[in-house]
C-alpha cells in the first residue's frame, strides 16, 4: 500500500511538473512574441528619429531646393510656381466681392462685404453646391454653365441688390485647386485633372476665360479678378488680418505652402517686373524630397502601393491622407510577429481604413483604460477585446508617426523662413552673430484639419519650431490659424486686384 501511495505521489508530481513545464513554455513563448512586437516598435522609433541636428539638415535642404526651383523649371523637386500676385489685401478695401471655391465634388460660392477698415470678423454669405457626377466627366461648357447658373442664383438672392450699381461689374476671386500653369494673376491653363474629374476638352485651356464665357451666357455681369489656389487664399486672408504675414502653410488631407519672394530672387522670371518688387510663390512643397528625411519600410511600401509612386514624398510623410495608413501598416507587421491581435480581420489589410482622425482620437485618449482606443480597434479593424498593454502599444505607434510628421512640417516651415532671411540669420555674413541681427516679427498663416484639429500634432510642431530656431528667435515667429482662406482669401484677393479704386498693400 505504501508503495502504491509513493507511486501515486510520484505520478502526481511528474504530471504537475509536466503541466508546469507547459505553462512556463507558453509564458516564455508569449514573452518572446511580445518582445518581437516591442522590437517592431523600437525599430519604428529609430527609423522615425528626428533629432534637432537632422531637422536642421532638412531645413537646409528645403532652402537649397527652393533656390534651385526658382532658378529654373525642372531644376528642383519643388515646382516653385509663379502666381503673379504682387499685392495682398491690407484691410482698407471697401465693397462687395465674391469667391468661387472649386476643388472637389462640391464647390462653394461666397460673398464678402468689406467696410474699409480691418475687421476680425468679416460679414459674408456662403452657399455650397454639389457637382453632378456626369458633369465631372462631360464637357467644359456643361460644367461651367452649371457653376455660372449657381453663381447667378446666389447673386439674385442678395438682400441689398437694389443698392448695388447695375452698371458696376461684380468681381470674383476663383480658387481652383487643380494643377494650373499661371499666366497672370487672373488667368491660367489647366495642366491636368485630379479628384475624379476627367473633362478632356478642358486640359490646356485657360480656366478663368471658360468661366467668364459661361457667366456671359447666363447673363451674369461678373469678371474673374484673381485666380488662386488654396494656399495663396490662406496667405491673402492671413495678410488681411495681419500684415506681418509672409507665408501660408496648409496641413490637412494634403499639404502645400506659399510665401512672399523678392522678384530678383526668381531667376527663372528674368525680365518680369512687378510694381512691388515681389511676388507670391506657390511652392507645391508636397513634392519636396531629401535624403535627410527619415523614411521607414512602411513609407516605402505605402509609396509603392500608391497611384503616384516616387511622387509627393514630403506629403506622404506629413499629411493627414497618409498618417493613418502608416500606423495600419505597423499594426499589420506586429500582427505577423505575435498573436496579440487575433483573430485577425481582413479589414486590417484594407488600405486607408484607419483614417487620421481615428489616429488622433486614439492618440489623445485620456481615459484610464484607453476605452476610445479599444472602441476604434473593435469597430474599425474588428480587433475585439484588445488588452490594455496592446492599447498602450497602439497609442505609442500613433505618437511616433505623428511626432515625426509634425517635426518635419516644422522643419519645412523653418526652411521657408531661412530662404527669406526670417530664421534669425537674415543672410548674415562677415562673422556677425545671430544675436547681432534684429529679428522682425514674422507670421505664418496656418490652415488644414491636421494642424487645427489634432492637438498633439500642433504641439509637437510648435515644440520642434522652438528647438530648431532657439527660444530667442522662435518668440518672434507666430503661427496663426487662418480659417477658410481658400474661399474668403480668394474674395479678398479679388478686392486687392479690383479694377475699381481700392487700397491694397504692395509686398515689401
Amino acid at each position: 500500500m505504501g508503495k502504491v501511495a509513493v507511486g501515486l505521489a510520484v505520478g502526481v508530481a511528474v504530471a504537475a511538473c509536466a503541466v508546469a513545464t507547459v505553462v512556463v513554455g507558453r509564458r516564455i513563448r508569449s514573452r518572446r512574441k511580445w518582445s518581437r512586437v516591442v522590437g517592431v516598435l523600437k525599430d519604428l522609433e529609430q527609423s522615425c528619429e528626428t533629432t534637432v541636428g537632422r531637422l536642421r539638415q532638412v531645413v537646409d535642404a528645403m532652402a537649397v531646393e527652393m533656390h534651385a526651383g526658382l532658378a529654373s523649371d525642372g531644376g528642383s523637386k519643388l515646382k516653385m510656381l509663379l502666381t503673379f500676385v504682387d499685392k495682398l489685401p491690407s484691410g482698407s478695401e471697401k465693397g462687395t466681392y465674391y469667391a468661387l471655391d472649386l476643388g472637389g465634388t462640391n464647390f462653394r460660392v461666397l460673398r464678402v462685404k468689406l467696410g474699409g477698415t480691418r475687421s476680425s470678423t468679416l460679414e459674408h454669405d456662403v452657399c455650397r453646391q454639389a457637382i453632378p457626377q456626369d458633369l465631372m466627366t462631360g464637357t467644359s461648357e456643361d460644367l461651367f454653365d452649371f457653376i455660372a447658373s449657381s453663381l447667378k442664383e446666389f447673386v439674385e438672392r442678395e438682400r441689398d441688390v437694389s443698392k448695388l450699381s447695375l452698371d458696376r461689374r461684380r468681381e470674383l476671386g476663383f480658387t481652383f485647386s487643380f494643377p494650373v500653369k499661371q499666366i497672370s494673376v487672373s488667368s491660367g491653363t489647366l495642366l491636368k485633372w485630379t479628384k475624379g474629374f476627367a473633362i478632356e476638352d478642358m486640359v490646356g485651356r485657360e480656366i478663368a476665360g471658360c468661366l467668364e464665357k459661361a457667366m456671359t451666357r447666363k447673363g451674369l455681369n461678373m469678371r474673374v479678378a484673381a485666380l488662386v489656389n488654396d494656399s495663396v487664399g490662406t496667405l491673402s486672408l492671413g495678410h488681411y488680418h495681419d500684415t506681418d504675414t509672409v507665408a501660408a502653410v496648409i496641413i490637412g488631407t494634403g499639404t502645400n505652402a506659399c510665401y512672399l519672394e523678392r522678384i530678383d530672387a526668381i531667376i527663372k522670371s528674368q525680365g518680369l517686373l512687378t510694381a512691388s518688387g515681389g511676388m507670391v510663390v506657390n511652392m507645391e512643397w508636397g513634392n519636396f524630397w531629401s535624403s535627410h528625411l527619415p523614411r521607414t519600410v512602411y513609407d516605402i511600401e505605402l509609396d509603392a502601393d500608391s497611384p503616384n509612386p516616387n511622387d509627393q514624398g514630403f506629403e506622404k510623410l506629413i499629411s493627414g491622407m497618409y498618417l493613418g495608413d502608416v500606423v495600419r501598416r505597423v499594426i499589420v507587421r506586429m500582427s505577423k510577429e505575435s498573436d496579440i491581435f487575433e483573430p485577425i480581420s481582413s479589414k486590417l489589410s484594407m488600405p486607408f481604413i484607419l483614417r487620421t482622425p481615428l489616429i488622433a482620437a486614439m492618440h489623445e485618449d485620456d481615459t484610464p483604460d484607453l476605452e476610445e482606443v479599444g472602441s476604434i480597434l473593435r469597430d474599425n479593424l474588428e480587433i475585439p477585446d484588445a488588452p490594455l498593454k496592446v492599447r498602450k502599444l497602439i497609442v505609442k505607434v500613433c505618437d511616433v508617426v505623428t511626432r515625426r510628421a509634425a517635426r518635419l512640417a516644422a522643419a519645412g516651415i523653418v526652411g521657408i523662413l531661412k530662404k527669406i532671411g526670417r530664421d534669425g540669420s537674415g543672410g548674415i555674413t562677415g562673422g556677425r552673430s545671430r544675436s547681432d541681427h534684429r529679428m522682425r516679427r514674422t507670421v505664418v498663416a496656418m490652415e488644414g484639419s491636421l494642424y487645427t484639429g489634432y492637438t498633439m500634432f500642433r504641439e509637437y510642431l510648435h515644440e520642434a519650431l522652438t528647438e530648431i530656431l532657439g527660444e530667442d528667435i522662435a518668440q518672434h515667429v507666430v503661427l496663426k490659424v487662418t480659417e477658410d482662406g481658400s474661399a474668403m482669401g480668394a474674395a479678398l484677393q479679388a478686392a486687392a486686384y479690383s479694377s475699381y479704386p481700392v487700397d491694397s498693400v504692395q509686398l515689401q
